[in-house]
């Protein structure tokens, strides 16, 4: 089971690229990485574009293209794949509480037999995302500008299984500095494990 993190946005509205930025003395894209790799993933391709930074665990893909939205990250990191990985979980480098049960839970899934499978919070869709190697050209030509995989989630609802994951963790994104300090603030849980 290969791990994408996508991580390769600018932060326009933090001021930094959200890589970069550090939540509880870690940067996010490493989080990503360890919210991955400790669910069950293996490899873990990080795609980047913005900073260009050296990602420990992690294999890391350049996309020159980032400044045109997350569809072209996640198209560069799908074209990364490992021709062995039966299916990929795709996480964004800015929802530091999301837990690694939410990815081990999402294998889970896949093994019981969803060929696409999302977290859900509050009954709704969010990320990560798993999406099985036979769906992942017709993913990544639907991502395009800045969506990832929701044109693909929305055309085939039938094909996705929502897997719960309200108590272990919280899918807020961080892309504001007030959104970061209010997470620091509030001391919010550390993802469940």
């Amino acid at each position: 089971m290969a791990g994408l993190l996508l991580a390769a946005g600018a932060g326009s509205r933090l001021g930094t690229p959200k890589a970069l930025v550090e939540f509880r003395g870690e940067r996010l894209v490493d989080r990503g990485v360890r919210l991955l790799a400790d669910g069950g993933c293996d490899p873990v391709i990080v795609v980047l574009g913005a900073a260009l930074v050296p990602v420990p665990g992690a294999e890391v893909v350049s996309n020159p293209d980032w400044a045109t939205g997350m569809g072209s990250s996640l198209r560069a990191g799908l074209r990364a794949l490992p021709g062995r990985a039966g299916a990929v979980v795709v996480a964004l480098a800015d929802q530091p509480l999301v837990g690694p049960a939410a990815v081990r839970r999402l294998i889970g899934a896949f093994a019981a037999g969803a060929c696409v499978a999302a977290a859900s919070y509050g009954g709704a869709p969010r990320n990560p995302v798993l999406i099985a190697r036979e769906h992942v050209a017709e993913v990544a030509a639907l991502a395009v500008g800045d969506v990832g995989a929701r044109p693909f989630l929305r055309s085939r609802p039938d094909l996705v299984t929502l897997v719960p994951c309200d108590d272990v963790g919280d899918p807020v994104d961080v892309d504001t500095a007030e959104d970061l300090l209010s997470l620091q603030r509030k001391g919010a849980g550390r993802p469940a494990s």
